[in-house]
């Protein structure tokens, strides 16, 4: 080999490199984009047979039937959402009665007793505060924070909201053109593959969302069963509420967790309860309660559901899920099971005689 060969293929790696990292930058910076796609394309998915009922049996036209689609997904979503409504007047009303002042004064009372006992224990509760981050917990400087970082989100909403009706509209109004195109584009010695592992991962997916559904439903039942025994108020839909948060594995559940106790204390409140005597200890009983939900879900059905409708073993979803928390955050938390589903299946169709991908595919 010559120095000229030598240095044309150094030249030749070190291009495909910079073309490859190039490429990852540009999918990272327009990850919200692609996400909008996805969202889009799951959307879609749902609706389609009900794009097909309306063009075949009242034999709408195409666009008219994708519109009349979109409007009755809306319309669903909205009767969904006014569900919270009359919990979060009740929230409302039941925070306006809480008297800030003695609360602050209580507040402060805690932390100087907690203070004391740390002291007594030789431990420095301000250098504890400080390591930990937590000073801003002495006063209630973290209500605003929390309370800008909830809802600095909700501004973007509207975009995204549009954006993925935009996509959505014509998913289903360019379907047979875009799956037309799409395999046009197809290579002709890959073409079945690509179609096979297509239909492969709609078929997963389609029993996986269908998992997730199951697990939900059965969160929400259990849920909802700690809340009627402690005479929760607004039990429904404060279940409903901490059931969608489990979409988010591992970190969800924890959020459920804090929102289930936060409107406990502000629904005892309202009612004019004892918050010593019988409010707080109501919130006690319904996080232990929550707790053991968690243990159940997270531990036995969840990746039960999950690893079946799968087809992948609970330790190989835990991990998938945990690796792309730390990698992507919540979204790739979401994202994960889904995602790697259907590389499982891309990987068995094209690379079936590859050792490691034989071991990860065998039961697909």
């Amino acid at each position: 080999m010559t120095s000229k060969e030598i240095s044309y293929g150094i030249l030749k790696a070190v291009a495909i490199l910079a073309a490859s990292s190039i490429a990852l930058l540009f999918l990272y910076k327009i990850a919200t984009v692609i996400i909008y796609c996805i969202i889009a394309i799951v959307i879609s998915l749902v609706l389609n047979p009900l794009v097909l009922v309306l063009m075949q049996k009242l034999k709408f036209k195409n666009t008219l039937a994708v519109i009349t689609s979109i409007l009755v997904g809306f319309l669903l979503i909205s009767g969904f959402i006014s569900l919270f409504v009359p919990l979060l007047l009740a929230q409302g009303k039941n925070l306006s009665l809480i008297d800030v002042a003695t609360l602050e004064s209580n507040y402060h009372l805690l932390l100087e007793n907690i203070t004391l006992f740390l002291d007594s224990y030789n431990i420095n509760s301000k250098q504890l505060l400080e390591s930990y981050k937590l000073s801003s917990f002495t006063t209630f400087e973290f209500i605003p924070n929390f309370i800008n970082n909830f809802f600095n989100p909700l501004g973007n909403f509207s975009v995204g909201f549009a954006s993925v009706l935009f996509i959505t509209f014509f998913i289903l109004k360019e379907r047979y053109s875009i799956y037309s195109k799409f395999e046009k584009l197809l290579p002709e010695d890959k073409k079945d593959k690509i179609i096979n592992s297509v239909n492969e991962i709609n078929r997963l997916l389609t029993r996986y969302f269908l998992g997730l559904l199951l697990q939900l439903a059965i969160i929400l039942i259990l849920y909802l069963v700690v809340f009627l025994i402690f005479d929760v108020e607004n039990a429904l839909i404060i279940a409903l509420l901490c059931a969608i948060f489990n979409i988010v594995p591992y970190v969800g559940p924890l959020i459920a967790t804090i929102v289930a106790c936060l409107l406990v204390m502000t629904s005892g409140i309202g009612a004019g309860a004892d918050f010593s005597n019988e409010t707080l200890p109501t919130t006690f009983y319904v996080l232990i309660g929550m707790t053991v939900i968690q243990i159940i879900d997270n531990n036995i059905s969840a990746p039960l559901i999950f690893s079946k409708s799968t087809n992948s073993h609970p330790l190989e979803i835990f991990l998938v899920i945990l690796i792309a928390g730390i990698l992507f955050g919540i979204t790739g938390m979401i994202i994960a099971v889904p995602f790697y589903t259907s590389l499982k299946v891309i990987g068995k169709e094209f690379f079936p005689d590859n050792k490691i991908i034989k071991a990860f595919t065998k039961n697909l």
